[in-house]
């Protein structure tokens, strides 16, 4: 099993020479949510509580809350599968490039394709089959923006911009955030060397969660409102760019909201709402996959996160209401409502119905489930409780919780 939470709190506290009070002090937080959480009467705490936590300690957040469940760390060297993924992001400095001799021809709508299919699998969760592919689709893309005429290599350029935002996306879900930073700064390089104008604000959208993961929330919003204001100054004329400026928004307000400012997050959330119903009119992206991901769905689910994560169950329960999702939505994201609806059942005291929006996330992404935190401190805290409801005990033996 991996390390409680409240042990990884207690052996960091330590490390920083702090007592509990000291800790609660720095973190702006109660004495009482310190000693729950390191003596295990609390199994999880709220994103805007666990930054503050991080901030009190000095560490980044992933530092907090440990690697996701189905990488653990293991004190043991990189598998060969992500020391591929490193080596394609980050050359070897000395190595001598990669010869074009005899590169006549390159697919770049081959190229694209199976960069959009990997991002298929980056949003099912296949992380294991994607390590295996990336290696290969980034030297391509770096060949492809190496040959040819000047706008064959500026298209090589932006599909080696996605490539390696992929890798950077691939990073962060796997706890690397430096990795991630890595592959997300050549990936920007690269989107400023195409002939794209949206590629380089999208990939700073994936440097704002980055940053956010490393507890830079200031950092985060920032870059975030930065990059939209220069979407919009393009007046957002195509589906692409109100979905890039729209992604942007609520990213910086995840920002907001984690910084403890709930009411500024909603507001610019619902500003965001207003600005997905401009998708209805204009003609879609040719290959979505390749876009940010926003619609109304995509809004009122980070809505429904954000409400779950500020203690506010009765709204986010009333939010997820009757909610349809778009066919757009990726199974990703439709991960992430079924756990925050199984928090809000969880926090109003209704284990019953939080099992039954566990067993659903099991049936239809049983990958992403394994691969949350958040996955693994709800079904610990309804196996703590006074009740365990039919169909627990299966949920808790697949994700470790239980024997």
């Amino acid at each position: 099993m991996s390390e409680h939470l409240g042990d990884r709190l207690a052996r960091l506290r330590r490390l920083a020479d702090l007592t509990q009070e000291e800790l609660a002090a720095r973190a702006g937080v109660s004495v009482d949510v310190v000693k729950k959480l390191e003596q295990r009467r609390k199994h999880s705490a709220r994103l805007p509580t666990l930054h503050a936590l991080a901030h009190g300690l000095g560490v980044e957040l992933t530092s907090l809350l440990g690697d996701p469940p189905a990488v653990p760390s293991s004190g043991e060297a990189d598998p060969p599968a992500l020391v591929a993924v490193r080596r394609a992001i980050m050359p070897p400095l000395f190595a001598a490039p990669a010869s074009v001799d005899g590169v006549e021809w390159l697919s770049l709508p081959l190229l694209r394709s199976e960069i959009s299919e990997a991002w298929t699998l980056y949003h099912a969760a296949e992380f294991g089959r994607l390590m295996e592919t990336l290696p290969g689709i980034i030297a391509d893309a770096r060949l492809a923006a190496a040959v040819g005429s000047p706008e064959s290599r500026a298209a090589g350029e932006a599909a080696l911009a996605k490539a390696l935002q992929l890798g950077g996306h691939l990073s962060i879900r796997l706890g690397k955030t430096d990795l991630a930073l890595s592959a997300l700064e050549r990936a920007a390089n690269a989107a400023n060397a195409s002939s794209d104008p949206l590629l380089t604000p999208m990939i700073y959208n994936s440097v704002a969660w980055a940053y956010q993961r490393q507890n830079r929330l200031d950092d985060a919003e920032g870059l975030a409102v930065h990059a939209a204001d220069r979407v919009e100054g393009g007046h957002l004329r195509s589906a692409e760019a109100v979905r890039v400026w729209g992604g942007l928004v609520m990213s910086a307000a995840t920002s907001v909201a984690r910084s403890g400012d709930y009411d500024r997050s909603s507001e610019m959330m619902r500003e965001a709402e207003r600005g997905a119903g401009r998708l209805a009119s204009l003609a879609p992206p040719v290959d979505g996959k390749l876009v940010s991901v926003f619609s109304r769905s995509s809004v009122r689910i980070e809505r429904v996160r954000l409400a779950v994560q500020h203690a506010r169950p009765d709204e986010a329960l009333q939010l997820a209401k009757g909610m349809r999702l778009s066919g757009d939505v990726p199974v990703s994201w439709r991960t992430w409502l079924l756990l925050d609806v199984a928090r809000a059942y969880t926090d109003v005291g209704d284990p019953e119905s939080a099992v039954r929006t566990l067993e659903k996330l099991r049936q239809i992404a049983p990958g992403w489930m394994r691969h949350h935190t958040l996955a693994v401190a709800i079904v610990s805290d309804l196996w703590a409780g006074p009740v365990r409801p039919p169909g627990l005990r299966a949920l808790a033996r697949f994700l470790q919780v239980a024997e």
